[in-house]
């Protein structure tokens, strides 16, 4: 609570969430603290904490075991729905879809039913369920069936999962940007795949192309492109080789 506090505003606090690395400061990959008893072993590596990240780790992680412990109680009130709910919207900002996948499940098939949300927070969950099924599982017929069973209608969700059965690129990347800040952390789940069709279709289709071209079909920066291992060539005219034509 003290954490949360601390941000000035709701998007400040999404922002906080938003920052955490879990493959880097999450609380089960610690290692165990040292017997009371053990010898000091001094060392010279410097190590660096950032607090902010250590409290972003604590609350994922006490949110887990809160959600594990109204699991077994088998509550189906109004905490145990507002607990899930902060549970869902946590977990989807740190991308920490072990967190996020269960707790949507409950929210929406053991607790709705007994603690019934509201007609807008069913439809902001049932799209994350939708998002989740198509971005990061890949099941856009799953993602279908639970649109049709909830009714569900939402135009820029719809429009992701029809980029992601024709390889659309242009759409996905647009959609990324105007979905809210939930829905964009699940959709980026899909977007290295996305990106790699998108390069493949780049290297089959054109000898070279303006280095601008490239970064909006990748949705990445040339320099970013490069990290990630991509061999074309820049020019000094801002153009990208992408093949050289072969010696008769």
């Amino acid at each position: 609570m003290k954490f949360c506090a601390a941000s000035n505003s709701g998007d400040d606090l999404d922002k906080q969430f938003a920052s955490l690395s879990l493959q880097t400061c999450t609380l089960l990959n610690l290692p165990p603290p040292p017997p009371s008893d053990a010898i000091p072993i001094p060392t010279n590596t410097t190590r660096t904490f950032d607090p902010t990240k250590g409290e972003l780790s604590t609350i994922i992680y006490a949110l887990r075991k809160l959600r594990e412990a109204i699991t077994a109680t088998g509550r189906k009130d109004q905490f145990a729905q507002r607990a899930y709910i902060f549970n869902v919207h946590a977990a989807i900002l740190c991308k920490d879809w072990e967190s996020y996948s269960p707790a949507l499940s409950s929210l929406l098939n053991v607790i709705h039913p007994r603690t019934p949300l509201s007609s807008t927070e069913l439809h902001e969950y049932v799209g994350y369920t939708i998002l989740d099924q198509a971005c990061r599982q890949g099941d856009i017929a799953g993602a279908h069936e639970t649109r049709i069973r909830y009714k569900y209608t939402d135009r820029r969700v719809e429009l992701v999962l029809k980029a992601l059965v024709s390889d659309n690129w242009v759409v996905f990347w647009k959609m990324k940007r105007a979905v809210d800040g939930y829905q964009r952390r699940i959709v980026e789940f899909a977007e290295q795949g996305m990106r790699v069709h998108a390069l493949k279709c780049l290297g089959r289709g054109y000898m070279g192309a303006e280095r601008g071209f490239v970064e909006r079909c990748a949705d990445r920066k040339w320099v970013d492109l490069v990290q990630d291992g991509v061999g074309w060539e820049l020019t000094d005219a801002d153009k990208v080789i992408i093949k050289t034509p072969k010696a008769k």
